[in-house]
């Protein structure tokens, strides 16, 4: 999973190489170097951003303070509320993308945990409930 969270972090930071794509620090330099130069072109604004769950807020904080980011939350916002301050740019074009993808593969990730857990622990499968027809 982490190797996968890595080639998500080099895609976003456009490595063209297979050298490229396996180092995580160029990714992240790439992408702080992009940043930097979106931030020039245009000032950071302030984004909310709502997160559905403790994983997901864990990743996106975790992806918003690796590029120097610095996340708040104002007075009286929910937990489930993300605020930083970004260019709109980056948020589209790399963070938002990049949170998506990596929440995707922390999510499965996490469901495989979660029935392997199940199952041992219980001896069921615990993804779905039996469908029936009817009342």
């Amino acid at each position: 999973m982490i190797s996968k969270l890595r080639s998500i972090e080099a895609l976003f930071a456009g490595a063209t190489t297979d050298g490229e794509r396996n180092a995580a620090d160029k990714a992240r330099e790439r992408i702080l170097q992009r940043l930097a130069l979106l931030e020039r072109e245009e000032p950071a604004v302030e984004h909310r951003f709502s997160m559905p769950d403790l994983w997901s807020r864990t990743l996106f904080l975790a992806l918003l303070r690796r590029y120097g980011i610095r996340p708040y939350r104002r007075k009286g916002q929910r937990h489930t509320t993300v605020t930083a301050k970004v260019s709109r740019k980056f948020v589209d074009e790399t963070l938002w993308p990049q949170y998506l993808e990596s929440s995707t593969v922390l999510e499965a990730y996490l469901a495989e945990v979660t029935d392997r857990v199940v199952q041992q622990l219980l001896g069921e499968e615990g993804t779905n409930a039996q469908t029936t027809a009817g009342n």
